[in-house]
C-alpha cells in the first residue's frame, strides 16, 4: 500500500463542509481515492502542458489549463 498524500481529517473536513453531520471511515478512505485518481490526471497534464512550453516548472496556469 503506498502512502497516501491526502488525509483522512482532510476528506472528513471536506465532507463535513458540505454538510455531512457524520462520516464514516469507509467514506473518508473512498473520497481520498477519487480526489487523488482526479488530482493524478491533472498533475499529468499540467506537468505536459509545462513541458511544452519548454518549462521544467508546473504553474498554477498550468493546473487551470490542464482542468479544462
Amino acid at each position: 500500500m503506498t502512502k497516501s498524500a491526502l488525509t483522512l481529517a482532510a476528506m472528513e473536513k471536506l465532507l463535513k463542509k458540505a454538510g455531512a453531520q457524520r462520516v464514516s471511515e469507509g467514506a473518508k478512505h473512498t473520497l481520498r481515492e477519487v480526489v487523488e485518481e482526479i488530482a493524478d490526471g491533472i498533475a499529468q497534464k499540467a506537468t505536459k502542458i509545462a513541458q511544452h512550453t519548454g518549462r521544467k516548472t508546473v504553474k498554477g496556469k498550468d493546473i487551470k489549463l490542464a482542468v479544462k
